[in-house]
């Protein structure tokens, strides 16, 4: 998940994966592949820089040794 902010000031966790498309007309708009938008402070670099974070902590995991992925694949 990635935390975004709302115009609002709150925090919003959002799965990076549901993401269609982002737009900025000015503000930055998500919208997911339900059709759901959220408006969000932050800029569409940064939000795909969150997404890039996010996708290199998740490889860096399945890497490791003792990784929980691997451990269920070796378990089963």
């Amino acid at each position: 998940m990635i935390q975004l902010t709302r115009l609002n000031r709150t925090m919003i966790y959002l799965n990076p994966d549901l993401i269609k498309t982002i737009e900025e007309a000015p503000d930055t708009t998500i919208c997911l592949i339900n059709g759901d938008y959220y408006l969000v402070l932050e800029k569409a670099s940064e939000v795909v820089e969150k997404i890039i974070d996010y996708r290199v902590v998740i490889q860096r995991r399945l890497e490791q040794p003792d990784g929980l992925v691997q451990e269920r694949g070796a378990s089963e």
